[in-house]
C-alpha cells in the first residue's frame, strides 16, 4: 500500500491552497464542487505534488519515482457536511482522512472486517468509472479515517458522485 492522498477539510480552501503552492510547491490540478441533496455545496481542489512537474525526465534518467501523495483540500457551506466538520473543529478543520492505493478496495474492506481493524461507513464500495473507494470511521489506534482506493490503469483525480457520496457517508463522524 502506498499513500494516495491526503484530504483536509478547512474553513478557508483559498488560502489553504495557496499555503500548500506556495510553502510545499504544489500545483492545482482539478477544482470542483459537489452539490448535496440538501441544497448545502463543498468546494474542492485537488493539488499535485511538485515532482509530478518533474517526472517524466526523472523517469528517463532514473527509472522509476515514487510520487508523493496529492493533496485534497475542501471547504463548504456552513451548513454542509464539511462546513459543519470544520465548525466541530474550532473552525479551522484540518486532515480528514488518509487515502491508500489497494489492489482491491472489497477484499481490504473483508480483511478489516475480519481482523477488526475498522468498521465502514458503507456496506460496499463506492464505485465510478476506473475508481473504487470507501472509507473507514475513525480508528480507536489513531483516530485517522482512512480511505481505501483502487484505481484502474490509467485513471487519475477523483469522481465527483464518489466524493459527494464518501462526504456524505462521514456525516456525524
Amino acid at each position: 500500500m502506498r499513500i494516495d492522498h491526503i484530504a483536509y477539510r478547512v474553513a478557508d480552501r483559498h488560502k489553504t491552497v495557496e499555503f500548500f503552492r506556495e510553502a510545499l510547491g504544489y500545483s492545482i490540478v482539478e477544482e470542483f464542487d459537489v452539490n448535496f441533496d440538501d441544497g448545502s455545496q463543498a468546494q474542492c481542489f485537488a493539488l499535485a505534488p511538485p515532482e509530478a512537474n518533474h517526472l517524466s525526465s526523472y523517469v528517463k534518467t532514473y527509472g522509476s519515482y515514487h510520487l508523493a501523495p496529492e493533496i485534497f483540500v475542501s471547504d463548504g457551506s456552513p451548513d454542509s457536511v464539511v462546513g459543519k466538520w470544520v465548525t466541530e473543529r474550532n473552525g479551522v478543520g484540518g486532515i480528514h482522512h488518509i487515502a491508500y492505493v489497494v489492489n482491491s478496495v472489497a477484499d481490504t474492506m473483508a480483511e478489516w472486517r475480519e481482523k477488526g481493524y475498522a468498521e465502514f461507513t458503507t456496506e460496499e464500495p463506492m464505485s465510478c468509472p476506473g475508481l473504487t473507494q470507501c472509507f473507514t470511521k475513525p480508528s480507536a489506534l489513531t483516530g485517522v479515517i482512512y480511505e481505501f482506493i483502487e484505481r484502474d490503469a490509467g485513471s487519475k483525480g477523483f469522481c465527483q458522485d464518489n466524493v459527494k457520496d464518501l462526504m456524505e457517508s462521514t456525516e456525524g463522524l
